[in-house]
């Protein structure tokens, strides 16, 4: 029995870690590239909560906590999206996919592995 509850939170797990289709994984040293390349044609959103946000951030990123409404960006515009570890910002790329967005990457690993 403790086998079967086992298995399945570790099933749960790798659900909720699973990428979305159509999202693409970015490093942090891609991040850094296209930053530096200054496209206006990209939103850079932070979906980490405004406390975690104003403690330190990468200024370019607009601080939009999970569970903002996201249907008031350009859909038309590529989505990058952080968090501290890549769980909450996978979570509104799955959100952004479902509002019809579709170039959005997540970057892996997030503030975390930002340095």
């Amino acid at each position: 029995m403790v086998w079967i509850v086992i298995a399945v939170i570790v099933l749960f797990l790798i659900i909720r870690m699973k990428p979305a289709k159509g999202v693409e994984q970015i490093s942090t040293s891609d991040l850094k590239s296209i930053i530096n390349q200054k496209n206006a044609n990209q939103l850079l959103i932070d979906v980490r909560t405004p406390a975690e946000y104003k403690g330190r951030h990468i200024k370019q990123f607009k601080n939009m906590p999970l569970g903002s409404n996201f249907s008031t960006l350009d859909q038309n515009k590529e989505v990058i999206v952080i968090c501290q570890s890549g769980m909450r910002s996978m979570q509104a790329c799955k959100q952004l996919k479902k509002q019809g967005f579709t170039s959005i990457k997540n970057v892996r690993g997030g503030m975390n592995a930002w340095n």
